[in-house]
């Protein structure tokens, strides 16, 4: 049996962790150069280890895994964010009208939606977008299937249609 003489940078998988590693470092340096906002030597080497520690953390925590690591959905993320926040205002509005209405007419609906198709960062996204959906609560996420409380029949109707579950496909490019 022969090894294998490259190193485990030099297989295709090595080399794409590599450059998740790379581009989260020169984020995360950006961000504490930009947050800090103090140039003094003693802090750019102090910002540098503590750049290094998180790094070295986060590869040992998985965080670089492909299933995983998810900046790059950053580019898609400000179309998802933009509809994202025209819904809750109108489901504002939805869930307000119900309220403040003399009789509430509510009818407490479970839903699940399949969302074991999308990587699990996606799948996080998902459920983080339906519970900030005033009328909404995603309650349990499990093995991509996500169970949802809705306070209506008719939310539950329009979280039905599909519409978040397409725009959250989306932002994996399929």
């Amino acid at each position: 049996m022969m090894n294998d003489p490259r190193t485990p940078q030099d297989t295709p998988r090595g080399k794409s962790a590599a450059i998740r590693s790379t581009t989260a470092g020169v984020l995360f340096a950006a961000t504490w150069l930009l947050w800090s906002g103090h140039y003094a030597p003693l802090l750019l080497v102090l910002g540098a280890g503590s750049v290094g520690l998180v790094l070295v953390l986060a590869r040992r925590t998985g965080f670089f895994d492909s299933d995983v690591y998810s900046l790059h959905l950053g580019p898609r993320l400000p179309a998802f964010w933009l509809w994202l926040i025209k819904e809750i205002v109108r489901s504002n509005f939805s869930v307000a009208r119900i309220v403040l209405r003399r009789r509430l007419d509510i009818q407490p609906t479970w839903v699940t939606v399949d969302a074991s198709h999308l990587p699990a960062a996606v799948q996080a996204t998902l459920a983080n977008a339906i519970t900030l959906t005033p009328g909404t609560v995603a309650v349990d996420v499990d093995r991509g299937r996500i169970e949802v409380h809705c306070l209506t029949r008719e939310i539950a109707d329009d979280l039905r249609s599909g519409e978040m579950l397409r725009r959250a496909t989306a932002l994996t490019g399929d």
